[in-house]
């Protein structure tokens, strides 16, 4: 089945959503590092079809700060050490951060933290599989695919929901 797209608006900017086999496939951010040619994405689609419809619904709800985790599925194409990653990305909790030094001691590769840098840089599905939520090993931020303004913006934006939702529990 052949690629479908939408674009719909968020507090980053127009993001760009990719479904192939009725699965998520790519959220591209404008003027996104690693982004492919417009028309690898297929023919546009109407956001009320599926998988779009979820995904629209789940993004409104994770920028109204009422979600902190994607329940969607996903078609993730990269290579087997690419998608450990992104599958380790998925796991760090909502409003936290992790480095890349971390997450290469937890797929028993310590010395692979700049292969883990490549692997997040290249993930397809920003903001959902969350790969903003990696900081150098000072804690600072470094690159981000959608450039270091959005991921301050994601990971400021986290924060002070987890803050405003605990306070509340």
């Amino acid at each position: 089945m052949e690629p479908t797209h939408v674009v719909v608006d968020s507090p980053v900017g127009p993001l760009t959503l990719v479904a192939r086999d009725g699965a998520l496939s790519a959220l591209y951010m404008e003027e996104q590092r690693h982004r492919p040619l417009q028309e690898t994405f297929g023919a546009p689609d109407d956001v009320t079809a599926e998988p779009f419809a979820g995904v629209v619904e789940q993004l409104s709800a994770y920028f109204a700060g009422e979600l902190t985790e994607f329940d969607l599925p996903l078609t993730l194409r990269g290579t087997e050490f690419q998608k450990r990653v992104w599958s380790a990305l998925q796991e760090i909790p909502y409003g936290e951060t992790i480095t890349y030094g971390q997450i290469a001691v937890e797929l028993g590769r310590p010395s692979a933290s700049r292969a883990v840098g490549l692997a997040n840089g290249r993930n397809p599905i920003s903001v959902i599989v969350p790969c903003h939520r990696v900081v150098g090993s000072t804690g600072d931020l470094t690159g981000y695919g959608g450039g270091l303004d959005r991921k301050r913006y994601l990971l400021d934006f986290e924060r002070k929901t987890k803050i405003t939702q605990d306070a509340l529990f």
